[in-house]
């Protein structure tokens, strides 16, 4: 729990046959690092007097005892001892925080999964996974088995009652996720030719994306997960668009790289392995698909603004307006789309202004062109850098044909094997949730019914 500059620890369990093995300050390492990158001060605690084990954890990680609760646990009625760090920021428990990590580390080696290349031969091929999808305006239902075969793949989508406002509104997506859920997850049994009593696990998307939207989702398999007594298997909905890839080519394996680009996402991951992700370049404003949307709002073309753009671009020359290609040559593989939606309206008005006649296929052809080539260079640097043979795309933008064109042909003249799925699992959908699903499931890796929605959950 965070409470302005100070943070209070209010958990930290170790399974019972897990103990003594370090776990214990690999969490407390995780979390004086999340709480020092989110510029938390100090922390706070309370620990039983009689818990010789944590005590000397805690005290190790420069933990001091600062008072009593009397009777505080009302199972035995001991009392609590309270505790606080000192300032994370101080160099003592910098110096402390570099020991628990370094212990962590040994700790890890020894309790991390194996390497994920699919179960083996005789296990996990025939689980049947019911997957849910709410993340944004696609009410999504599918079930797969053995994460590999699509049995069924049912998707509502919400675009009609939100081109009228030029965008997503939230309050109507969640609305809309509500009246949708139901028939679309029995549609989606149907199609399969399974019932619930037949499924090895339910799977949701828990985020990122909207949070009312997402709750709906969350929500619905809980419900199903409690009704059944089936696992409940989160996954995030970035890590679904890297595993649309594997239900296109289940060849596909890390080490990789991969360009996520949607409507709210535009990022450049690093996969090692399946289930470790390392982003290493993100949007800092608009995402793609942001951008996309809202240039077409300004050539009047509607919504959503992506595949408008893109049919347009066809018509018009790329290279008739020197639109600027923002963070081409930074130093980061980070991105920047705002300035050049900006140019791009810019332009729009000081033409009308003029009493100059647009060329709104020049403009998309340019505006894309300009897009395109910065994506295509921070790809190509990602991919050396990281010295990987295997480069996707994934996410609603990878199905415009131009950017799949052009980073397929930069990729293949460096020798770079390139996945792009298919349109229908480019946009949103709960065939790609099930894919990652599996690996979840197979890893053992569930949430409990108190699980909630994260809409910003991180990727890795």
């Amino acid at each position: 729990m965070e409470v302005e500059h100070e943070g209070h620890l209010m958990n930290l369990a170790v399974r019972a046959d897990a103990r003594r093995s370090r776990l214990g300050a690999a969490l407390l390492s995780t979390l004086i690092a999340e709480a020092r990158r989110r510029g938390i001060e100090r922390l706070t605690l309370e620990v039983r007097p009689s818990n010789d084990a944590a005590l000397a954890l805690y005290e190790a990680a420069g933990f001091k005892e600062d008072g009593r609760r009397h009777g505080y646990y009302s199972d035995t009625g001991e009392d609590a001892l309270v505790m606080w760090s000192g300032p994370l920021e101080g160099p003592e428990m910098t110096a402390v925080a570099a020991s628990l990590a370094a212990s962590a580390e040994v700790a890890l080696a020894e309790f991390r999964p194996a390497r994920y290349e699919g179960p083996p031969a005789d296990e996990g091929r025939d689980d049947l996974i019911l997957a849910i999808e709410s993340s944004c305006d696609e009410t999504a239902a599918a079930v797969l088995r053995g994460g590999r075969t699509i049995l069924s793949s049912v998707v509502a989508s919400q675009i009609d009652f939100h081109s009228r406002f030029g965008g997503v509104v939230p309050e109507i997506a969640s609305r809309k996720h509500t009246e949708a859920i139901v028939g679309v997850v029995d549609e989606a049994l149907a199609q399969a030719g399974v019932t619930l009593d037949d499924l090895t696990a339910i799977a949701v998307t828990y985020g990122p994306g909207l949070v009312g939207a997402l709750v709906v989702g969350v929500s619905y398999a809980k419900g199903l997960a409690l009704a059944t007594g089936l696992p409940l298997v989160g996954v995030n909905h970035l890590e679904g668009h890297l595993f649309a890839s594997v239900l296109a080519e289940p060849d596909i394996a890390p080490p990789l790289v991969a360009l996520l680009v949607s409507g709210g996402h535009t990022s450049l991951v690093h996969v090692p392995e399946w289930g470790e992700y390392h982003t290493l370049g993100s949007t800092i404003d608009d995402a793609t698909g942001e951008a996309f949307d809202k240039v077409a709002k300004a050539l009047g073309l509607g919504y959503p603004g992506g595949p408008a753009i893109t049919r347009l671009a066809a018509q018009g020359d790329p290279a008739a307006i020197p639109f600027p290609r923002p963070m081409l040559r930074s130093d980061d593989l980070d991105f920047s789309l705002s300035g050049l939606k900006t140019a791009v309206v810019t332009y729009i008005a000081k033409e009308r202004a003029a009493g100059r006649e647009l060329r709104p296929a020049d403009i998309a052809a340019s505006f894309q062109a300009a897009v395109i080539d910065v994506q295509v260079a921070k790809a190509t640097r990602a991919v050396e850098e990281s010295g990987v043979e295997t480069f996707l795309i994934g996410g609603g933008v990878a199905a415009n044909p131009a950017l799949r064109a052009a980073l397929t042909a930069a990729m293949q003249r460096r020798g770079v094997r390139v996945s792009v799925p298919p349109l229908d699992l480019c946009t949103d959908n709960a065939a790609m949730i099930g894919a990652a699903a599996h690996l979840h499931l197979w890893r053992g890796e569930t949430l409990g019914l108190s699980a909630e929605a994260v809409p910003d959950l991180r990727l890795g």
